[in-house]
């Protein structure tokens, strides 16, 4: 396996892997304190509605997907915010239509239309120079926001109700982590795909989260969960010539079953312990 840092095209994957797994860790953590996960699969899956578009309409179908998200992660902000819609029947819609809508645009687009699995799992090992800067950009980014807004995050997370009487701007921050979402599942799309990038946002948080007792824990063990999951299945995907993508996801459920199960065994055992003593 140790060759295989010998080709540019693998270590550019790695990195791209890495750097995806910042962004995921820390977005991934506060959505999951949140209960948002459903918010991010609803993004997700919407962006590709904005991928179909922009192919009919024939710009950059990234473009397409960045404005179009934006948008999607704007309207449920303000339909949650201002007309009081509950968010679960929002996010299957947005899911559902988002995807119906994707569809229907690239039946309509003239001449040549893509592959649904480049956008769907990716291909992690094609990342360019572009990708990583792109990024390596937007995990600046984000690592300097959460840095700066975490006493005010924290507070928003885990206690709304005294975060809104201390006069935080709770719906700004609302809308900025939808659109970190939103700006986050774009870039990372071209890399990773839809569906991973669902699973480097859901899996490695709800691994640790049993074991982390603040938030910014919970963002460091999620950061390096990721990482292992992301370097273990480029490098099983090398050996053994499988997809990258869905190597990574498979290993993220395998640890996440491990983990759950894990718990549940060793809580009674604890708890006779307890009794014991």
């Amino acid at each position: 396996m140790i060759e295989a840092l010998g080709f540019e095209f693998f270590r550019s994957a790695l990195l791209a892997g890495l750097i995806a797994s910042v962004i995921c860790g820390i977005i991934g953590s506060y959505i999951t304190v949140k209960h948002m996960i459903s918010v991010a699969g609803g993004i997700s899956h919407a962006a590709f509605g904005g991928i179909g578009l922009g192919y009919l309409l024939g710009i950059d179908p990234l473009a397409g997907a960045f404005w179009f998200t934006l948008g999607i992660a704007a309207l449920i902000w303000g339909l949650v915010e201002r007309a009081k819609e509950h968010i679960d029947t929002l996010i299957g819609a947005f899911w559902a239509g988002g995807m119906a809508f994707g569809i229907l645009c690239l039946a309509l687009t003239h001449g040549y239309t893509p592959d649904l699995f480049s956008y769907l799992f990716g291909n992690i090992l094609l990342v360019t120079p572009g990708n990583l800067m792109t990024i390596s950009l937007l995990g600046i980014c984000i690592v300097l926001l959460f840095l700066i807004l975490y006493p005010v995050l924290q507070a928003l997370a885990f206690d709304p109700e005294y975060a809104a009487i201390s006069n935080l701007p709770t719906r700004g921050l609302h809308l900025l982590v939808l659109v970190l979402i939103a700006v986050s599942v774009v870039v990372l799309i071209q890399v990773a795909g839809i569906i991973l990038v669902i699973a480097l946002l859901t899996l490695p948080a709800a691994i640790v989260r049993p074991f982390s007792k603040t938030l910014k824990g919970m963002m460091i063990g999620a950061t390096a969960i990721s990482m292992l999951l992301t370097a273990g299945g480029i490098f099983l995907s090398w050996v053994f010539d499988i997809p990258s993508g869905s190597t990574i996801i498979m290993l993220g459920v395998a640890l996440y079953l491990l983990t759950v199960g894990g718990t549940e065994l060793f809580q009674p055992v604890q708890r006779d312990m307890q009794e014991m003593s």
